[in-house]
């Protein structure tokens, strides 16, 4: 049996356990406050895969994703609240309308190269932050929207149905959305579009030169980046059915990208480590108040002086370093032979001449 064999059975054993594990979780977590960490956690996850997109893959560093993850949370907030919807049809309403922001964003900001999409970006997020304070009639501004319907019960075959006023359903539907996030996530980087994002992060001169139409990926990326945030907001406000200004403030932008580099720019698990991380560690100094940034500042040093590339990043720099340290010893074992055939094939021509 082959290493790679090996590896790739080793890998799905692990994805296997992983996924057991977050099936049984709430039967696992007796406390329902550490099981509603969780499911922040997941559905910051969600929003910072597109993140990770537009960063991580395409190299473009956009600080407006606050708005769109605000724009899915309003979306279903206000339809279901104010227009009594059904939450199953404006959570794609709410994917859909931050994906049409993103395209409209997009189109005007993509045209700017490096720290000038980036400040551009900042100052749409802090637009759509101001319209979601200040547009009373449609957001109730400051008050912000009270009382957001939970998603409709499903009905079962059998009789009965799921109710998500329970945690539990809460807690599956958010890790659903996750794994759906993970799948497309998984598709797009290994698929000949995600492979045009990298090739654009690392030249984006180089990619034009090779025929990528480059404001058209850019385009595309953005766009799917709004689409995730967007599901994030709006599975926000069918959970904590309350929704405020600050949920769309750029400082949003900022703890998600907090979340990204800690956990792992540019790889598949990188935002779900994040986004677990932070949050359980921030959790976890609650009782220190505004303190507790004197601890997760140091520990946020740490990350960045000895993981670089993040936690998931520093973790397959150290499979790498290790699988590169054992290539030249299988070579050095494998070399003598080859060369006492060569070395002998030569002395026979020698002899015959």
């Amino acid at each position: 049996m082959t290493p790679s064999i090996n590896s790739l059975r080793s890998g799905k054993a692990i994805y296997l356990a992983l996924g057991l594990l977050a099936l049984a979780l709430p039967y696992i977590i007796t406390s329902k406050y550490l099981l509603h960490v969780v499911i922040m956690c997941y559905m910051y996850a969600i929003a910072i895969y597109g993140l990770n997109l537009i960063l991580g893959y395409t190299g473009q560093l956009s600080l407006a994703h606050a708005g769109f993850y605000g724009i899915g949370a309003y979306t279903v907030g206000i339809l279901t609240l104010k227009l009594h919807w059904s939450f199953w049809l404006a959570l794609p309403a709410a994917c859909i309308l931050a994906s049409l922001a993103g395209i409209l964003v997009g189109l005007i900001s993509l045209r700017l190269k490096s720290h000038y999409f980036t400040i551009f970006s900042l100052c749409v997020g802090l637009i759509l932050f101001l319209t979601i304070e200040h547009w009373d009639s449609l957001t109730e501004g400051v008050r912000g929207l009270i009382g957001v319907p939970p998603p409709n019960p499903i009905p079962l075959p059998g009789g009965g149905s799921i109710v998500f006023t329970d945690l539990n359903a809460q807690y599956y539907l958010v890790l659903l959305c996750l794994v759906f996030t993970i799948f497309v996530m998984n598709r797009i980087i290994n698929s000949m579009v995600g492979r045009t994002f990298m090739a654009i992060r690392n030249s984006e001169e180089l990619a034009s030169t090779i025929g990528i139409n480059v404001f058209t990926s850019k385009l595309l990326s953005f766009v799917i980046s709004a689409f995730f945030a967007g599901l994030a907001g709006a599975l926000f406000a069918g959970y904590i059915r309350f929704l405020g200004p600050p949920m769309s403030h750029p400082n949003m932008t900022f703890e998600f990208l907090l979340m990204l580099l800690i956990g792992g720019q540019g790889t598949l698990a990188g935002p779900l480590v994040g986004a677990l991380l932070v949050n359980t560690v921030t959790e976890s100094l609650q009782f220190m108040q505004s303190y507790r940034y004197v601890v997760f500042g140091p520990f946020l040093i740490l990350v960045v002086m000895f993981f670089p590339r993040g936690i998931t990043g520093g973790y397959y720099s150290l499979k790498n370093r290790i699988r590169l340290k054992k290539q030249p010893r299988a070579a050095h074992k494998e070399a003598p032979p080859v060369l006492a055939a060569d070395h002998a094939k030569t002395k026979s021509e020698e002899l015959r001449g």
